[in-house]
């Protein structure tokens, strides 16, 4: 019996997912029931004409819409999604409106033109806002480092073009920390801190050997122990005054210790010998570990083919200096001797075995060397018990040394760190003096790198200090060292400027050598001297001011001055390639040299004689050569020449650098000659040089001419007799001076700034000598000037009428003055008297015409 329903509403399906039912027109007579198994017992060919039946239409009819048919009356907007939406409130955009988040995560996108737009764009923003590599650094390396290796060459190239802009904008602290730490920086940094702890400052230095200590003076420091207590009560602070200074130093070898450790004793950290013998059980182990690991694999290897890498030996470097420096901590101590043995003890086994088993090890380019470094207050007691290491060590370094052309400033500096080393452990002349040796025959090759001949310069510098601090009783004379000292006068001027600082060492040596009379030195400088004092390209003229001293004050060492190296001397003070001041001390010490100096002794045999001092002295007030002056004679005109038609001399103008040197010597050298007792004597020879080689010459530099007249001035006394052509060329002189100061232009700063000290010894000359004056007012003959320069002799005759000094010589030369005034008056041209000539008649009445007298004359400043 089947189960019976009410009749569905019409287009309920069947809970199975049947057709629809049909209408209930379709059910049975009202009352019938059916059942879904009826429905569903229908023939195929009865669905099927349901399914497919065909529409009949009528005519005249509109077919009739379809159920299932899309009405298309709608019409469409776009979405538009706010900025709020897309945008993070917190994070900057770029163009694309993308933010960092944005821009990383479009790296993992699988389209290579998404990713390389995505690098672009990041470039863009980091470019705008800089502040977001700090907040996202992490994040954009990852992801830039991610897709570094892409398959895609353009998003290759967008990622280094984008690395290429992050490191331009980040510092190296930013970048470290994502780097992995090797080990050889953890023994780097170890070893600064030990070495921090050994030498007391902050100041790290990394390298070894030579630049260890420098020992640039001869003297020696000593920590000076200051008592704090003395201090804490007042607050006053401690200046520190070291090795005679004026001034405080802030980085000082005092060092104060604490109340605390000065009466307990109750010391922490390495101080403490027990902390240190614990630090050490500690690091040792662990050093030698890291030697063997990088160690050559083949102990049976031959001795030259242990063969490092790089990387192996800078660690094997580092491991050394950690080791050495523990070593000089324990030195430290009060209990020194009780840790060095402990040292031994337990060590030293383990040193040799490991440390020297592959002794001598080859390196790619650094050769490494062990060291065990001794003071000479304990070296003596273990020099039997390390001798045959150290004999194998020293064996190496002489061979190597010997046969060293190879090496590299590198190489060369570590070696001889080693080599310095083995001299201060066994003070034995001979073991010495065949270091010494070694190192003698690598400085004596030739075509030696620069770098290397200097390490070898500082090297045997050391030793020669180090010598000459020895007392005198157990100092070693080296014969090698005697033979080293004897070439650094050449080696000076092998050298040249390329090192300054070099220069000044090998300055400072040969000057302590020669002041000690090391006779195989003196000999040498001697014998280049006149390479070292070439005015052009000699090693005086070409180091610095300080360099340039030292080399004056070796002057006095020479033992003899013949006059080709005084030519030299003279051009150096005039050439103006050192200062004025370092010319007066060489002119000083040349007059010390000298018979005048007032020596109360006899004077040594390599003093200055006479003929050269006089030579040099005027040669240097000249300020120039004989063949510089020929030269001049041939130049013409303006604006380097200075010419009057009624004079004979023309003036060649300086510059104005040139013109006040060759001033600041001039007063120099004639300070000298004042001091000389005879001064008539001095006065001729100084006239006779003047006669022979300036009269008759046209042209003279101002400078010349200026230098002359200030030195008449300070030599003239009333016993000197002057020439008749040194009046002569006295007068042309002064009158071509006064001509070119008088028809300077105001706008010519240069020039106008030497006419306070040319006027001056014009007008000192003409007072002190009136024969001079009236020589020059004879020579102002009117008819034979041009128009022009008429104005001039009128200006000229109007200040001289003026000046106080002049007035009775120009009262005596009256009637001379007023016969040049009757000649302008015939020359001028026009009915109407000129300004100028008005303005000299006006003064001729007023200063001369009445004769006034008295100390109210007035002195006229043009």
């Amino acid at each position: 019996m089947t189960t019976r329903h009410a009749p569905p509403p019409p287009g309920v399906t069947c809970a199975w997912g049947g057709r629809p039912f049909p209408g209930s027109a379709r059910w049975g007579p009202e009352g019938v029931e059916w059942s879904c198994v009826s429905i569903f017992k229908m023939t195929k060919k009865r669905k099927h004409q349901e399914d497919f039946q065909k529409v009949k239409l009528k005519v005249g009819k509109k077919k009739p819409k379809l159920e299932n048919v899309t009405d298309t009356n709608f019409k469409t907007k776009a979405i538009q999604i706010p900025e709020q939406l897309k945008e993070d409130g917190m994070l900057p955009t770029q163009n694309r409106k993308l933010n960092i988040k944005d821009l990383l995560s479009q790296m993992h996108h699988y389209s290579a033109g998404v990713k390389q737009s995505a690098l672009v764009g990041l470039k863009d923003l980091l470019s705008q806002y800089p502040f977001i590599i700090d907040a996202h650094l992490s994040n954009i390396i990852s992801e830039v480092a991610a897709v570094f290796t892409d398959k895609d060459s353009g998003v290759r190239g967008a990622a280094v073009c984008l690395l290429q802009f992050l490191a331009s904008k980040l510092r190296a602290e930013q970048i470290a920390p994502y780097f992995p730490l090797w080990r050889l920086n953890v023994l780097v940094r170890l070893r600064k801190f030990l070495r921090a702890l050994v030498d007391g400052a902050s100041e790290l230095e990394d390298e070894e050997g030579l630049q260890e200590q420098k020992e640039g003076s001869l003297s020696s420091k000593n920590p000076v122990c200051i008592n704090w207590k003395e201090h804490a009560s007042n607050q006053q602070p401690i200046q520190l005054y070291e090795n005679g200074g004026s001034q405080p130093k802030i980085k000082s070898s005092f060092r104060l210790r604490s109340l605390v450790s000065m009466t307990d004793r109750m010391e922490k950290g390495l101080s403490s010998a027990e902390n240190l013998k614990g630090f050490i059980e500690i690091i040792i182990p662990l050093l030698i570990e890291s030697w063997i690991e990088a160690s050559p694999a083949q102990p049976g290897a031959p001795v030259l083919g242990n063969l490092l890498e790089p990387e192996s030996q800078q660690l094997m470097q580092q491991v050394l200096n950690i080791i050495h420096l523990l070593w000089k901590l324990t030195k430290q101590h009060d209990e020194m001797h009780k840790m060095e043995v402990w040292l031994r003890v337990n060590y030293l086994v383990d040193f040799k075995q490991h440390f020297m088993r592959h002794f001598p090890y080859s390196f790619q380019e650094t050769v490494k060397h062990k060291k065990k470094d001794s003071y000479k207050s304990n070296s003596t007691s273990t020099l039997q018990l390390d001798s045959d290491w150290l004999d194998m060590i020293r064996n190496f370094v002489t061979d190597t040394l010997q046969d060293g052309s190879k090496l590299n400033s590198k190489q060369l500096n570590r070696l001889l760190g080693v080599t310095w080393r083995l001299m201060q452990i066994q003070r034995n002349k001979v073991a010495a003096e065949t270091l010494i040796k070694a190192v003698y025959m690598l400085y004596q090759q030739k075509n030696l790198l620069f770098p290397v001949r200097t390490l070898l310069l500082k090297f045997f510098s050391r030793v020669y200090q180090k010598e000459e601090l020895s007392p005198q009783g157990i100092r070693n004379r080296s014969k090698i060292l005697s033979r080293w000292l004897a070439g650094l006068p050449l080696q000076l001027v092998l050298l040249g400027s390329r090192n300054p600082e070099l220069s000044n060492q090998l300055i400072d040596t040969i000057h302590s050598a020669a002041s000690r009379s090391k006779k195989e030195l003196l000999q040498s400088l001697q014998a280049i001297a006149s390479r070292i004092y070439d005015p052009l390209d000699g090693t005086l003229v070409l180091l610095p001011a300080e360099s340039q001293r030292r080399l004056v004050q070796l002057v006095y060492f020479l033992p003899c001055l013949p006059t080709c190296l005084l030519s030299s001397l003279s051009r150096c003070c005039i050439m103006g390639r050192m200062s004025s001041e370092l010319a007066a001390t060489l002119i000083g010490i040349l007059h010390m040299r000298s018979s005048f100096a007032g020596w109360k002794c006899q004077v040594q045999d390599g003093s200055l004689n006479d003929i050269d001092y006089f030579s040099f002295f005027f040669s240097t007030l000249t300020g120039f050569s004989r063949e510089e002056l020929m030269s001049l004679q041939s130049i013409r005109g303006k604006p380097h020449i200075s010419q009057t038609q009624l004079s004979p001399i023309r003036l060649y103008l300086t510059d104005l650098d040139q013109f006040l040197h060759h001033w600041g010597v001039t007063e120099v050298v004639c300070h000298s000659l004042s001091t000389i007792p005879s001064r008539s004597q001095c006065f001729d020879i100084l006239q006779s040089g003047i006669c022979k080689y300036l009269v008759g010459m046209a042209v003279i530099p101002d400078s010349t001419a200026g230098s002359i007249l200030y030195a008449i001035n300070k030599l003239l006394d009333q016993a000197c007799i002057l020439s008749e052509n040194l009046h002569k060329f006295l007068a042309s002189c002064c009158y071509s001076l006064l001509y070119f100061l008088l028809t300077l232009d105001k706008e010519d700063a240069e020039h106008i700034q030497k006419r306070d000290v040319l006027w001056g010894s014009c007008i000192s000359m003409l007072a002190l000598l009136p024969r001079v004056l009236r020589l020059m007012l004879q020579s102002l003959q009117v008819s034979r000037v041009c128009r022009e320069e008429m104005p001039v002799i009128a200006q000229l005759l109007r200040l001289l009428i003026q000046h106080g000094q002049l007035r009775s010589h120009m009262v005596t030369n009256e009637l001379l003055v007023q016969q040049l005034i009757k000649d302008m008056m015939t020359q001028k041209t026009g009915e109407v008297q000129e300004q100028w000539l008005t303005d000299l008649h006006y003064c001729f009445n007023i200063y001369l015409a009445s004769h006034p007298q008295g100390p109210g004359a007035m002195n006229t400043v043009y």
